[in-house]
């Protein structure tokens, strides 16, 4: 048993289940442990999970990592949850939810953010004058793709007026388990910024707009009240601490979403330094000392959980998630055709086959679009593509272009960000599952001509990042010590003799895009208007 240090009991609740880890307030992982919660996917463009098995699966893994004895139960000083954004739990005034959680997945909501997007003068599909509002208080406006946490409560209302009659608060998913640990209802800075009623002029205090939530159309008293990612919620439920072993009158932080944790946990927590994710979906993030919006890129700078400061928030729907569908809907698709099980590390002999295959994929190209896109394009309709096969491609070559296509998406992104800075990267930190993957770590380089350091453990990073946030709440370390709680694996220089053929296919792929956009937009919207989910 580890004797002498202080831990965090981290839950990182991802959209594939929670990672529950012990990590020191000097961002050592000890040990985890995850477990699986299913998604609930509906022909009409739904994305659900039950909260109930969010919170067993929390329990879970709680018990199991907690129940090792690697630490001391006394040298457990505070719970910090982070969890997947722009989700919706409608719960009760004791807490109960009332239907599952609507997850960032969900398009449903298109239709009805509609009707709040009335109004003349309109660009790029905002009513001009509520744009300018939206824009100048909170930095952004609700997403026309109905995925954000407004255009589910908008969606809940029109479809299911009893839940929204019923509901006490509607919360995101990481402010639910809060409330599940502790007992009290309340948002944080940062999770509540996708319903964009909030004036998020200064970072430090963020309040609810009365403008704003009329013209969002939904009650201030369904939202809970607001409190720092790093200010201290409350106590864990003695039944609670009881069941896990945890001492009496821990504490629970506020916590923050898996963006702004991974901000933190990447160890890119200067201003202008940019950490890339790479896990089911993707983004590129930096710190800046502003507050702007890239409206025509469908992403700007926000409060970040650490007081006074904005981060950049961009999304990209699919990155490591395209390996999972090449796993499971190509290579091991489970009918007639199937020979043998799965490799038990398919994504390691995926690297290995990946590495075999010369730079661009024999010209081989794919776009990552399976569930739509948000940055830099806001469009639910369009749709993954493998192009320009002949039949001298093989499945070789299939897979490295999963790989580059994830890169060229990424790279997409990464212009309009270095924009909106007002600088380049010099290098980024890549965290995510997809940085255990050194060939893809090259690739990236490649792609990007910069800089790429693959953070150690990088998996934990969200994780890491609440742990950080509950370490410096409870005065452990300072911002600036955490770089150095930071290790880097290795470093990824780009290769000069892939410049010219990566910057030729990429025009590629952008132009593709441009092509295709309008097609995928008749093929994939149904009878109701609303995004369709790929057959």
């Amino acid at each position: 048993m580890a004797r002498g240090n202080k831990y965090i009991l981290a839950i990182d609740l991802g959209t594939s289940g929670p990672k529950t880890a012990l990590i020191s307030v000097y961002g050592e992982v000890v040990d985890s442990e995850f477990k699986d919660t299913p998604i609930i996917l509906f022909p009409d463009g739904g994305a659900e999970q039950d909260p109930q098995v969010w919170w067993d699966a929390i329990m879970s893994t709680a018990k199991k990592v907690i129940g090792k004895n690697l630490v001391s139960p006394d040298d457990i000083v505070a719970v910090s949850v982070t969890s997947q954004w722009s989700g919706t739990v409608a719960v009760d005034e004791q807490g109960n939810h009332l239907m599952n959680g609507i997850i960032w997945m969900d398009c449903r909501g298109s239709e009805s953010v509609k009707e709040i997007l009335r109004g003349p003068f309109k660009i790029q599909g905002y009513p001009l004058f509520k744009l300018m509002t939206w824009q100048k208080l909170t930095g952004g406006a609700p997403a026309q793709s109905g995925k954000d946490p407004l255009c589910h409560i908008l969606w809940i209302k029109q479809n299911q007026p009893d839940i929204y009659d019923k509901t006490y608060k509607f919360l995101e998913p990481k402010d639910y388990i809060n409330l599940c640990f502790t007992g009290k209802f309340a948002a944080t800075f940062d999770s509540i910024l996708l319903h964009w009623v909030t004036d998020n002029r200064d970072s430090s205090h963020i309040v609810y707009n009365a403008k704003l939530l009329k013209m969002a159309g939904i009650e201030r008293s369904k939202l809970p009240d607001l409190i720092q990612a790093m200010d201290i919620l409350g106590p864990v439920k003695s039944k609670v601490a009881q069941e896990l072993g945890l001492k009496e009158g821990t504490p629970v932080i506020g916590g923050t979403p898996d963006v702004p944790s991974a901000g933190v946990g990447s160890g890119a927590v200067r201003d202008y330094e940019g950490h890339l994710y790479i896990g089911t979906s993707s983004w590129i993030s930096a710190h800046v000392p502003f507050k702007k919006t890239d409206i025509s890129h469908n992403f700007g700078s926000f409060p970040s959980p650490i007081p006074g400061r904005y981060l950049i928030l961009t999304e990209q729907e699919c990155a490591g998630k395209c390996l999972t569908w090449l796993r499971d809907n190509v290579l091991y698709h489970k009918d007639e055709l199937l020979k043998e099980e799965c490799a038990p590390d398919i994504f390691k002999v995926l690297d290995k086959i990946v590495t075999r295959v010369p730079a661009g994929a024999n010209r081989v190209i794919f776009t990552p679009w399976l569930y739509g896109e948000r940055s830099p394009v806001d469009d639910c309709h369009i749709r993954a593509s493998l192009f320009n096969l002949s039949l001298e491609n093989t499945r070789e070559d299939i897979a490295r272009a999963v790989y580059e296509g994830v890169a060229f998406n990424s790279k997409w992104l990464l212009a309009p960000v270095e924009k909106f800075m007002g600088r380049p990267f010099q290098y980024l930190n890549f965290i995510g599952g997809g940085a255990n993957s050194d060939i893809w770590s090259q690739i990236i380089a490649d792609v990007f001509d910069r800089k790429i350091r693959q953070v150690k453990d990088p998996i934990y990073s969200n994780a890491r990042g609440a742990a950080f946030l509950a370490s410096m709440a409870l005065k452990y370390i300072a911002l600036e010590d955490i770089p150095k709680y930071i290790q880097i694996k290795a470093e990824y220089t780009p290769i000069a003799d892939h410049r010219k053929l990566y910057d030729e296919l990429f025009d590629e792929f952008v132009s593709y895009y441009q092509a295709q956009r309008k097609a995928c937009a008749r093929m994939n919207k149904s009878a109701a208007g609303v995004c369709s989910l790929p057959k």
